[in-house]
Order: C-alpha cells, then structure tokens, then sequence
C-alpha cells in the first residue's frame, strides 16, 4: 500500500513544499527514509515508532519505504516526523484519507 501526505520545511527565506511518499510492503522488518535526509530526520524512525505505538495504533510488521521528495534537496528539520505517522497510519489503512487537500507538519516527542 502507498500513502502520499504534503508537508513543508523552512528552507532559506520562504520555506519549500515537500512530499511525503510511504510505501508498505511484506517482507522482512525494515524501516528506510530516502530523499536525502539529515540526521534528525534520520533518527525520527524512532520517535514515530514509539508515537504510533504509545497512540494506540499498530506499528506494520514489514518493510516501510519512505521517500521524501524532491530528493535533490536535503532535509535537515524533524516537523516531517508528523507525516511520516500519518504516511504509515493512511498506508496501513489504520486511518482514512480525507476529501480534502490538506498538508502537515509537526515534530513527535514523549511526554
């Protein structure tokens, strides 16, 4: 299953829009994110594990590709953490898209 959620970033003076692509598939457990990521977004895989699994969600067993696009930029900031969980609540079918378009952003953390 592949889910797709907008985002955005501060980048330079006016920001840029981004791409969150989640693809699930079956196969041994595995959590990717491509498109160039920095370290902090890099190590969202688990903050997003553990906001997922503390909101009473599943976390999927398999392979989880994320690709955050355009891949030709790097992306140093950790508000794609909220649209990564998203990205794999839509794919997983846990949660419903909505009609409309809307976009998301936001840092996970403990409470």
């Amino acid at each position: 299953m592949v889910a797709k959620v907008l985002s955005a970033d501060g980048f330079g003076l006016w920001g840029r829009t981004l791409e969150v692509e989640v693809a699930l598939s079956s196969g041994r457990p595995s959590f990717v994110i491509v498109g160039l990521p920095g370290k902090s977004v890099c190590e969202s895989r688990d903050r997003v594990r553990s906001a997922i699994l503390q909101s009473g969600f599943q976390f999927p067993q398999g392979r989880i590709l994320v690709n955050l696009a355009p891949a030709f930029e790097r992306k140093d900031t950790s508000p794609l953490d909220l649209p990564i969980s998203l990205g794999i609540l839509l794919a997983s079918g846990q949660i419903k898209p909505s009609s409309r378009v809307c976009a998301a952003a936001g840092e996970l953390g403990f409470i």
